[in-house]
């Protein structure tokens, strides 16, 4: 494995590049056609048939090249991982093109190559802590969980006979239990070697913070543990990092969504199957400041949990250490890279990260290397309906307020202290025993507050018009059944406008203070409220919201005509026939907020 150095990505991309003119630079929609064709693998991209991947490679090494320095650890032919990067990125720091003629790495090459394949069979798959974001000097990286027993003895074994890179499939060899491992002399020393290398790869790259996504503990197949994780290692070997189990529903739980015609409101995991025993655990000094009520967690949606888990992960990326995060799930492909897309993109957003790069170059790079590279498996997803992808990118509606800008963390810990009186916020989060009656019209104003049983315990409120009671003008919430044991359902009747974004809703989404707070969508508002709410302010947050909206709205008419055409067909009403009036309408007309 040889190490590559880049200021740029002419540079780094050198080694994949022939003598004949560069083809033009490809787009989202060649990204998408190949990604819903195949699964990227490593190996399969040497020959002409990988001429498509090395330009979207080459394409990628581009567009970090326009904001970074960096350095390439080379995995050709998988050499190190069959379903990562054959050239992967490692960010040094922030460049002006001037700096980029005088780049001098900040790393030495040779050792972090050196960790990395020590490391790699520590995890599930070979998938090693890979680092993919630069935020303030920190890395946030990403891997699959820590590879089990089976695995690992049947990977080492494989590894000591052959060598190369098909180290992506599961082991073969004869089902080993742990019980009969711990019997054998060199078990101990075995996982104490393996994951002190992935310890040493962690504090290399200064990941103080470990991210769990799992909802179990450790994954079981056949009755035989095949991964394991950091929260249960018996050795206690992670001890002196922070560890933080936030389960998140697997790649499976999105069929649901996909049969609910992609309405993530009200779509609750069901946290009681068997196969869910890792409880959320998070340390207290990390959710002080977040204001959730975290005990509640199995009562949020899929939005409120998303929403949450996002603002846990910024949160801790701008602590004021210098430590960086590690995000994973099982084998790193599926919830992994939703996090990781969606911390890049609102980082963005802020203009914190990628400030160069336009709505339409980030949107690739985040589908192309988050996704594609390191070895989602659209095609196989799409086919079973487990459309996490999508969702990822239909979420950022749900993410342009100010409550997700890094920004405004940044100013909250810088403000001293003051006394700002009540705002509107304020007022519609008072208690109902603090406001005085709701019923009075003489006051002068009235407010009528919904109550969703989505988040028992959890009371949030928002002004709606006094109009006479009646089932027409109520939230009427009741709770369903599914046919699927993932999931729960807490329905309410929702307008045509839910399914697909409209002005009209756009219009109501701007007029709320908290139209993208943890229970924004968990409310059916009749009319205009009582309550007059400021105009937004013309500043660095208006930025923000409007480019996530282009940043949306060119996936959505990318994957209309792309990967959606090719889904399993939903019903007449359903998204994706949506999404291509929305093409034929609206949708591309402009890419300010009027489109979404």
């Amino acid at each position: 494995m040889a190490g590559a150095r880049a200021a740029a990505a002419s540079s780094a991309g050198s080694s994949a590049s022939s003598g004949t003119p560069q083809p033009q630079e490809p787009g989202l929609g060649e990204l998408l056609e190949e990604f819903s064709r195949t699964q990227y693998r490593a190996k399969d991209c040497s020959g002409t048939g990988g001429s498509k991947v090395e330009r979207i490679e080459k394409r990628c090494l581009e567009l970090f090249g326009r904001d970074y320095c960096y350095s390439v650890i080379q995995n050709v032919n998988g050499d190190i991982c069959g379903h990562y990067p054959q050239h992967i990125v490692f960010l040094e720091y922030e460049s002006s093109e001037k700096e980029k003629d005088t780049f001098q790495s900040t790393v030495q090459v040779s050792k972090l190559q050196d960790l990395v394949n020590r490391s790699k069979t520590a995890r599930c798959r070979g998938r090693f802590v890979c680092p993919v974001i630069l935020f303030k000097g920190k890395h946030i990286c990403r891997s699959a969980t820590l590879a089990g027993w089976g695995e690992l003895y049947g990977r080492t074994g494989y590894n000591y006979i052959f060598s190369g890179g098909a180290d992506d499939a599961w082991a073969d060899a004869e089902d080993v239990t742990e019980e009969d491992c711990v019997l054998r002399s060199s078990d101990t020393h075995l996982f104490d070697k393996v994951r002190g290398y992935d310890i040493k790869l962690l504090r290399y790259l200064s990941v103080k913070y470990i991210c769990d996504l799992m909802v179990e503990n450790k994954k079981v197949k056949f009755g035989m543990n095949v991964t394991s994780s950091e929260k249960v290692d018996k050795a206690q070997r992670y001890a002196d990092f922070t560890l933080l189990s936030i389960p998140y529903p697997g790649c499976e739980f999105f069929k649901e969504y996909k049969d609910r015609d992609y309405v993530a409101e009200g779509l609750i995991f069901n946290w009681k199957q068997d196969y869910v025993d890792a409880p959320l655990s998070i340390p207290d000094f990390l959710t002080c400041s977040l204001n959730i009520d975290w005990s509640q967690y199995q009562s949020w949606d899929l939005v409120q949990q998303t929403q949450n888990y996002l603002k846990l992960l910024l949160s801790i990326i701008n602590s004021d250490d210098d430590s960086g995060l590690l995000v994973h799930c099982i084998s790193g492909w599926d919830r992994t890279p939703l996090f990781i897309s969606l911390l890049r993109l609102s980082l963005w957003a802020d203009g914190l990260i990628h400030a160069s790069l336009k709505p339409a170059e980030i949107l690739y790079l985040t589908v192309a290397y988050d996704w594609f590279l390191f070895g989602h498996m659209l095609v196989d997803r799409l086919s079973k309906g487990e459309e996490i992808f999508f969702f990822c990118f239909n979420f950022l509606k749900h993410i342009i307020s100010e409550e997700f800008s890094a920004l405004k963390i940044q100013r909250r810990k810088s403000l001293p202290a003051r006394d700002a009186g009540f705002t509107v916020e304020d007022i519609c989060m008072l208690r109902r025993k603090d406001r005085g009656s709701t019923s009075s019209l003489g006051s002068d104003f009235s407010l009528v507050m919904e109550i969703s049983p989505g988040a028992a315990g959890s009371f949030t409120y928002e002004t709606v018009e006094l109009v006479p009671a009646g089932a027409h003008t109520q939230a009427a919430w009741r709770k369903s059944h599914s046919s699927s044991p993932q999931s729960v359902f807490w329905n309410r009747p929702q307008p045509s406008e839910d399914r697909l974004p409209s002005h009209q809703a756009l219009v109501e989404a701007k007029s709320s203070s908290s139209s993208s707070s943890n229970h924004s969508d968990n409310f059916f508002r009749l009319g205009s409220s009582p309550l007059e709410v400021p105009k937004p302010r013309l500043t660095a947050l208006s930025e923000r919201e409007t480019r996530l909206q282009e940043v949306r709205s060119a996936f959505l008419a990318a994957y209309s005509s792309t990967v959606g055409l090719r889904a399993a067909a939903p019903s007449p009403s359903g998204a994706i026939g949506l999404l291509e009036q929305f093409v034929r309408g609206v949708g591309l007309r402009g890419t300010g907020s009027s489109t979404l």
